[in-house]
């Protein structure tokens, strides 16, 4: 038996309300250029627009401009979507209250979560949006998923509830150490001053 192996998320599709509703969302308060649209090519009674979340890949909406909107929160049953998370640098987290309260959007505030900072709000059809932002960068030539990997096998060996950022900066050290060579006989943390 062999695997099917996915290589990242190819794209997300939701279904909208109207088209004009969609790219606002989408583009007008998330800043996703708004790329194409066509046809919902299984319903012709739906368009199909499709928006770049900043990592080239793409978040899809069937539309419909007979179908309203409703801001009350989307099913959270099991097998449904809990939320989507999309990711901001720190400079545009920080920010985000400010922006959101410009909109007049109710939003959970800075939420920290160990590993990284995040807000909470619905979208015009009550679907949870989460703006989620790292607080480190990787090592060259590692992944944010090769870190917390590592952060996470620091933080049960400690006994440690949660990731935070202790075992985020012992896990970029075990990461560089492993990767990266040196002609250091002695890589052991050492104090210059003494």
């Amino acid at each position: 038996m062999r695997k099917l192996q996915t290589q990242g998320v190819h794209h997300i599709t939701l279904t909208g309300a109207d088209r004009q509703s969609t790219i606002d969302f989408w583009e007008g308060v998330l800043g996703m250029p708004f790329v194409f649209d066509q046809p919902n090519l299984d319903n012709p009674d739906e368009g199909h627009v499709y928006f770049d979340p900043g990592d080239g890949r793409l978040i899809t909406v069937f539309t419909n401009e007979t179908r309203k909107g409703t801001p009350d929160r989307t099913p959270t049953d099991p097998g449904c979507v809990h939320h989507i998370a999309f990711n901001v640098s720190q400079a545009t987290f920080w920010q985000a209250v400010e922006r959101l309260d410009e909109r007049g959007i109710d939003h959970s505030g800075p939420r920290d979560r160990g590993f990284m900072d995040s807000i909470y709000f619905k979208d015009p059809l009550g679907l949870l949006i989460e703006l989620a932002s790292y607080r480190f960068e990787p090592p060259v030539g590692c992944t944010h998923a090769d870190v917390l990997l590592r952060a996470h096998r620091i933080r049960v060996a400690r006994g440690d509830y949660n990731i935070d950022r202790i075992h985020l900066a012992d896990a970029i050290e075990e990461l560089v150490s492993a990767r990266q060579d040196s002609l250091s006989g002695d890589r052991a943390p050492k104090d210059p001053w003494r």
